[in-house]
């Protein structure tokens, strides 16, 4: 995305801003989901079901799984080598 002439990301990098109202609002719930998992680890298809998802059909899941790894990519999120996402301290 472009603001004036200038590249912005969508989702910014958890070290350049204060706090996650910086995000656009699904990235946001997501994180919210897992921040309430906090006992654990989180699966993509548990976050997906949280946001309404039919995750039993093939495909859907992908989209949230592009999110929370672009979450992960950014420092809001630590992505498992299970697959699955915690929050980072």
């Amino acid at each position: 995305m472009q603001v004036a002439g200038r590249s912005v990301l969508k989702v910014p990098h958890r070290r350049e801003v204060v706090d996650a109202s910086a995000l656009p609002g699904g990235y946001r719930r997501m994180l919210q989901i897992v921040q309430a998992a906090a006992g654990g680890p989180v699966m993509v298809k548990d976050v997906g079901a949280e946001l309404g998802i039919n995750v039993v059909v093939p495909g859907r899941l992908e989209p949230p799984l592009g999110k929370l790894s672009k979450l992960a990519v950014r420092g809001w999120l630590h992505r498992l080598p299970n697959g699955t996402f915690t929050i980072r301290a």
